[in-house]
């Protein structure tokens, strides 16, 4: 007979203890430790997926020639996996509510025509999601629904339907009946993501998971979630916008560094293979705060507008407010202007956003967060044809970016005439650019006097 008992698990690590604590042994973190009931049987229950008899072999007589990877029809994710779907690979996506989880994995199932994909879900029945679906505009008869929340139901029916593909919509409402502890519990989870991890692997079958986060951006549920995925995925944007990031926080088949850019709109995703044309706006002639810099995510270079905002403070203590630029090292950089420079802005508001709802960490942002400060406060526009990629010391010099030659060619694809880098490329060798003209400065006060002398 199956004996109860109650444990403290740690909610970071999944490490237990019979009692409260208040420091993890574990992972070292305080007041994590959460009490859950948990069910000890004399078998634990197995998946009916073990292979016959595993024996070592030798790492070069493994064959990977005949596990291509898969194509999920769409260009986006798939650049953030590394090129497509590893078979066997276990794909955590995670993200805030509504921000399109269950939409793009909806999308993907109904995309993979020339596979069979299962999809299970244990927030939405049958007939929403065929709602859904409708909504998308697409069909694919390849695809099985399944609403079932039961981890042993789910095991079954894996073993008749067999599928290609398969997509959990979420990890934490399922269940597994050997434990007692409530669905979203962290030995629920863990236990619910292991073994579909294991049917996983002995399958060869890619499975999607989905999965909440907390209310501060992490994924909910112990941290070992994320070591037995193989991919975490997190979707990242504002409701209030319509672009949406995915991004690769970990990837054992590919490179972290990747990002995939959507736009939501009525009828679902939509692709943006390239984001420079939907963040720079075309229509700011004679428009004072407004510059635009070229900038890389990952591989990927494009052009993002910064716009900046500086007033007089109306209620003593002047406010410095960033939307997707670190606030932090806006104030960096003030304070580098009214040293270096001699702009004063001790008594003045600066708001600073960058567009689309986009946040980016890239440090060559500093050289166009300062042109579009200085726009804004002498109310001249900067010239609209120029683009901006530096980095900003503290002392004022103007610091080299990396793969400078990528920004450069983004920038004379989209029709810009100059950009203004850092002058250490004198030792560098650019590429020839009949298109755009390239100015190289070594101090702020060159970039300031360079900008407003035209």
């Amino acid at each position: 007979m199956a004996k109860s008992k109650t444990v403290f698990v740690c909610r970071n690590c999944g490490n237990e203890a019979p009692k409260w604590i208040g420091k993890c042994p574990g992972c070292g973190e305080w007041n994590t430790y959460a009490e859950e009931i948990v069910v000890r049987s004399g078998s634990s229950f197995a998946t009916p997926f073990s292979s016959a008899g595993y024996s070592p072999v030798r790492l070069s007589e493994i064959d990977t020639s005949a596990q291509p990877r898969i194509d999920t029809q769409t260009g986006e994710l798939n650049r953030v996996l590394g090129g497509g779907l590893v078979r066997g690979s276990v794909v955590l996506i995670g993200g805030e509510p509504g921000i399109g989880k269950s939409t793009l994995a909806l999308q993907v199932a109904l995309a993979m025509v020339n596979y069979k994909v299962l999809y299970i879900s244990g927030e939405e029945s049958a007939q929403q999601i065929r709602m859904r679906a409708d909504r998308l505009g697409r069909s694919n008869d390849n695809c099985y629904v399944l609403c079932e929340v039961s981890l042993q139901n789910i095991l079954n029916h894996l073993l008749q339907v067999k599928p290609d593909i398969l997509i959990v919509d979420s990890v934490q409402t399922l269940q597994d009946e050997a434990l007692e502890s409530s669905p979203g519990s962290i030995s629920q989870i863990r236990e619910c993501a292991g073994k579909l991890m294991k049917f996983a692997k002995e399958t060869s079958t890619p499975v999607f998971l989905i999965g909440h986060i907390t209310k501060d951006g992490t994924l909910a549920g112990p941290k070992i979630l994320e070591h037995i995925v193989d991919t975490v995925l997190l979707f990242e944007g504002d409701q209030h916008y319509l672009y949406r990031i995915l991004r690769a926080t970990k990837n054992r088949f590919g490179a972290t560094a990747e990002l995939g850019i959507f736009e939501m709109q009525h009828d679902g995703l939509r692709e943006v293979s390239n984001p420079s044309e939907v963040l720079i706006n075309q229509n700011n002639e004679g428009l004072s705060g407004i510059a635009a810099a070229a900038t890389i995510d990952g591989i990927r270079p494009f052009l993002i507008e910064v716009q900046a905002l500086v007033s007089t403070a109306a209620y003593g203590m002047p406010q410095r407010i960033s939307t997707g630029y670190d606030v932090r090292r806006l104030n960096m950089l003030l304070a580098v202007l009214e040293r270096k420079a001699g702009f004063k802005l001790a008594t003045r508001d600066v708001f600073l956003n960058l567009a689309g709802g986009l946040r980016v960490t890239d440090p060559a942002l500093d050289l166009a967060v300062i042109k579009a400060v200085l726009s804004s406060g002498v109310d001249k526009p900067v010239p609209k044809k120029m683009c901006f990629s530096a980095e900003v010391g503290l002392s004022g010099e103007i610091r080299p970016v990396n793969r400078i030659e990528n920004r450069i060619r983004e920038a004379g694809r989209l029709g810009f005439t100059s950009i203004m880098i850092s002058g250490a490329y004198d030792k560098i060798s650019l590429p020839e650019k009949d298109s755009i003209k390239i100015i190289k400065v070594n101090r702020v006060e060159e970039a300031v006097h360079h900008s407003f002398s035209q």
